[in-house]
This record gives structure tokens, C-alpha cells and sequence, in this order.
């Protein structure tokens, strides 16, 4: 802070949990609210923004490709920074909550990176919020242990290479209403950011290994230019080298797809890639374009696979963006997990596994994402046969790929079709998983699959679409709220051992059925929570 500014006053508001003394120090609290006085209004502008997007969007204006950044997409001679040597080879990266069992088995598994999700696959209970700093500050000193309620005991193994943790923060949009920076509840993104760089940055950074950051949600440039200045801030704030701070981006959202470079280039000195996160970003699909017409409708979420056209070109884009400017491309994650108790269903998901990562190592991919342990071979087997000894792929320029905006557009020619057992899907997974988000698990096997608060999301916003164009199922029946409600009732009756599930309900009818729709159903979800 400047001498002249005064120093904002930070208090926890949350209930007390144990071990936070070493997390909320009066240093910390200080620091994080020194980033909150900084750079909060410019969080709430680019929010008023978004929206501001979005109206021209429902009135019909289709996102594009932006005229007036034209000039930084034209440029042929900007490059990314070059990747630091921790982060050079990506080849694996094995994702999960900062949940202490899950962080050790992630740090063991032999994946190179762990992106310790603090977003979707965490549900922000102030205790989840705390106890992962502590999570993430012992990983970073390499002590992390656990004593699971049975017994059994989770250590860092001394056999095998650590995977470097990556951290994943909350979106822009999601606050922290625990922590009250002079009477105004904090942004989420900046008391995660700010309380791990604040801790860890300089031990990170003195053993090369990081700080590290993914984030999400971004969907304009400038959205990641203030992270390049919150980046910045605290290089200059905590003595830390500048560019010391590395960030992946998530291409999670259509908006976001068609800044790919000017996201790159707002955070070239801090940039170390993209990220295909398919999952939200075909959430994101369906929300900006929900009411764009009956030609921009998908079928059921598990007949939309990532060969669909709109895609391919998304995936083709970012891996061809990434390589033109030096920086790294990465895979999403296959929602497909394994069972060592069902060999048929183990044997399903590693085939499924394996084409899903033969397709992106052949797409030029540098890396991708797994949800469990047990699929880090499998990945690092499928990318290993295409790198050899090469850490990446850079040098694969990809100058094959032109994508247009209508190639982005192109939900029309999705193959599929919506069904009545597709519309049943959709509301039983979306009550199974907000059941369990409420209880404070944020990454949830469902039906072997994994799924977090993005296929939420996709699930109760594709309801909110079908219902809103009058489609009609395989059936023959037309989705309206009242055939909603019923399938809800139904499969609400069969669940009633789940915890959680009547609040569960009403938070999904709130979010699927209302006439207006809710931008992010963890923003209604939050209130729910401790």
C-alpha cells in the first residue's frame, strides 16, 4: 500500500477452525486485504461487463472474433515467457480438491503436475477453505501427511518424483463472504490467491518451483489483465523476481475461446498455457448461447463427445494459439474413473481413457488432465509414445488449423439426439452431486464418472435450454417445467437416503426451472453452505 492509503481493516467472520492461527495471520489478513483495496472495483467492473455481454448476446449479437485486438492476433512476433524447468513437462497432470488424503495420493501418483483445485471440485466450506491453505503449504515444504479416521496413514512417498502442485483459485465471480475486508465481503479469487502466494512464494520460488496458478472462468482479456497486475503486485509486494508467478489459463468459456491470444498476450510474461477445460466450457456453450434458437440446442450430455465440429474447432484453435506463441497446450479431462473392485468396468474406463488421450497427444496436446491415480500410467503411456524424450510439443505449430467463428458456432451439427433417458441423467446427477456438494465434496464418482460442479451445471443448464425452445424428445413428449418437476419427483423419491437431497431439490429447481437464468448455480448453492 502507498503511505497515503490507509490500511483496510480484515476480519474472519467465519466459525473457528482448528489450525487457522497459522493460516490467518495478521500478515496474511493484511496482505490479502491490501490486494482486495487494490483490485476489488476492477473485479466488480469486469463483472458489470460480462453481463453487459450477455444482454447483447440474448438480444441476438453472436460472440466473435474482436475487431479492435486484432492487431495482437495479426503480430506474428510475441512469445510467451519460457517455462520454467518444473513446468516443462506436462505430459501428465492429475487433478482434485486440496482434501488431505486426495492431495498426498495426487502428489504421489507419478503425475508431473497437481492442480489443487480451490474452485470446482472443492466446495467452499470455510473449513474446506482453510484447511486446504494448510494442505497446500505443507505440499509445498514436502510434509504433508494424513491420519484417516480408521487409522490408516497417507505420507509423501520418497520414491517417487512429487508432482508439482499447480493452483487452481476461485472464479471472478465467486466471493468469500467468510472474510469481510472493511465491512465488504472479500473476493474469493484474492483470498486464495493472496493467502497461498502470501505463505508459499517465496519458499516456491526459491526451490523453482513455482508459484504456480491455474485459472479459471476467464472469459475476456481483460479479466486476465488483472491478474497480470494482481501477479505483478505481488512479485513487487513479497521481493519475488518478476515472472516468478506462472499461470494456465482454463478456456472454459465461449467468450474466452475467441480471446485465446489476447489472453496470452495480456499475461505473456506470467503465461505458461492453456487449458481445454471441456467441461465448463461446454456449460458455457449452452449459457451464452441458451436462447440464440432452436439450432443452437445440444442432444444429452453423454451423446456430446469432443469430436463434436463446434468442438474439434475449439480444441484445433487452442492447440495451434498455444504453439504460435510458445506456450503450452493441455487436454481436458475424461470424466471416465476406474473401479478396482469391477474389472468390467475398470477395463471400460482405461479403453476410454486411452482414446480420449491417443486423440489429444495426436492433436499436438503437450499434456492432459486425469481425475484418479490409477490413470496416470495410461496418460503418461499414450503422450510418452508420441513425446519420446521431448518434454512437449511446441515445435508442432499445427499451421493446418484455421477456425472460423462460425466453426466455434457450430452446435447445429453436434450428432444426437435429446431424450426422455437423457433428461432423467441429467436430473439424477445433478441431485446426487449437489447432495454431496452441500456436505462439502466437491468432486463426486457418479456412475463412474467423475463429476464436479462443471457437469452440474451442464446438466441443469441444458434442462433450462430444452425447456426454453420446446424440445422434443426421443419420445415424442415436448420438455416443459411440468415434465421436469415430475422426473424430479421421481428421482428426488429414489434418493431420499442421500443427505442433503431436499435441499439438494430445491436449489436444482432453482436453477433449472426459474424463468430468468442463474448465472452460476454456485453462487445460489454458496448461501447454503457453512
Amino acid at each position: 500500500m502507498d503511505e497515503a492509503e490507509p490500511t483496510p481493516t480484515v476480519t474472519v467472520v467465519g466459525p473457528d477452525v482448528p489450525g487457522q492461527e497459522d493460516v490467518l495471520t495478521e500478515e496474511a489478513l493484511a496482505f490479502v486485504g491490501e490486494l482486495h483495496a487494490r483490485f476489488a472495483d476492477r473485479r466488480d467492473e469486469l463483472l458489470v461487463a460480462r453481463r453487459e455481454r450477455t444482454a447483447r448476446i440474448v438480444a441476438g449479437e453472436l460472440p466473435g472474433f474482436l475487431p479492435e485486438t486484432a492487431h495482437v492476433r495479426d503480430d506474428p512476433t510475441w512469445r510467451v515467457a519460457e517455462a520454467p524447468h518444473a513446468l516443462a513437462d506436462r505430459r501428465v497432470e492429475i487433478t482434485g480438491p486440496t482434501e488431505p488424503k486426495m492431495a498426498v495420493n495426487a502428489l504421489n501418483s507419478g503425475a508431473r503436475v497437481w492442480l489443487a483445485d480451490l474452485e470446482d471440485a472443492n466446495t467452499p466450506h470455510w473449513r474446506n477453505v482453510v484447511v486446504g491453505q494448510q494442505v497446500l503449504h505443507d505440499a509445498a515444504r514436502g510434509t504433508l501427511q494424513h491420519t484417516a479416521d480408521n487409522g490408516k496413514e497417507y505420507r509423501l512417498r520418497d520414491d517417487v518424483r512429487h508432482a508439482t502442485p499447480v493452483v487452481r483459485p476461485r472464479g471472478w465471480h465467486l466471493d468469500e463472504r467468510h472474510l469481510l475486508v472493511d465491512g465488504r465481503t472479500a473476493v474469493g479469487a484474492l483470498v486464495d490467491f493472496g493467502l497461498h502466494v502470501f505463505h508459499n512464494g517465496a519458499h516456491l520460488a526459491a526451490s523453482w518451483h513455482g508459484p504456480f496458478y491455474y485459472l479459471p472462468k476467464t472469459e475476456s482479456h481483460l479479466e486476465a489483465r488483472l491478474w497480470d497486475d494482481v501477479f505483478s503486485h505481488a512479485e513487487e509486494r513479497l521481493d519475488l523476481p518478476h515472472g516468478t508467478i506462472r499461470a494456465t489459463v482454463l478456456i472454459e468459456t465461449l467468450p474466452a475461446a475467441f480471446e485465446m491470444e489476447e489472453i496470452l498476450y495480456e499475461l505473456r510474461e506470467h503465461a505458461s498455457g492453456l487449458n481445454a477445460g471441456r467441461w465448463d466450457y461446454l456449460f458455457s456453450a449452452i449459457k451464452v448461447l441458451r436462447e440464440a434458437g432452436p439450432g443452437y440446442t445440444l442432444p444429452d450430455r453423454n451423446a456430446v463427445t469432443m469430436t463434436a465440429p463446434f468442438l474439434r474447432a475449439y480444441t484445433e484453435l487452442l492447440v495451434s494459439t498455444c504453439h504460435r506463441r510458445g506456450a503450452f497446450a493441455i487436454g481436458g479431462m475424461s470424466a471416465f474413473i476406474p473401479s478396482r473392485r469391477d474389472p468390467e468396468v475398470n477395463a471400460v474406463a482405461l479403453d476410454k481413457v486411452r482414446a480420449d488421450k491417443t486423440r489429444e497427444s495426436g492433436d499436438g496436446f503437450d499434456g492432459s488432465w486425469v481425475a484418479h491415480p490409477d490413470l496416470v500410467p495410461v496418460c503418461e503411456e499414450v503422450f510418452t509414445a508420441v513425446l519420446g524424450e521431448r518434454p512437449n510439443q511446441l515445435d508442432r505449430l499445427r499451421e493446418d488449423v484455421h477456425v472460423t467463428a462460425a466453426d466455434l458456432l457450430d452446435l447445429g451439427s453436434t450428432p444426437g439426439q435429446a431424450t426422455a433417458a437423457g433428461l432423467r441423467g441429467n436430473v439424477d446427477v445433478a441431485l446426487r452431486y449437489l447432495s454431496a456438494w452441500l456436505g462439502g465434496s466437491g468432486a463426486v464418482a457418479i456412475h463412474n464418472l467423475m463429476e464436479d460442479a462443471a457437469t452440474a451445471e451442464i446438466s441443469r443448464s441444458q434442462l433450462w435450454q430444452w425447456i426454453r425452445n420446446e424440445v422434443v424428445l426421443d419420445d415424442g413428449t415436448t420438455v416443459t417445467r411440468e415434465l421436469v418437476r415430475g422426473v424430479v419427483d421421481d428421482v428426488a423419491g429414489g434418493l431420499t437416503d442421500l443427505p442433503h437431497v431436499d435441499r439438494a431439490r430445491e436449489l436444482f429447481e432453482q436453477v433449472a426451472l426459474a424463468e430468468e437464468f442463474v448465472d452460476f448455480l454456485t453462487l445460489p448453492a454458496y448461501r447454503l453452505v457453512d
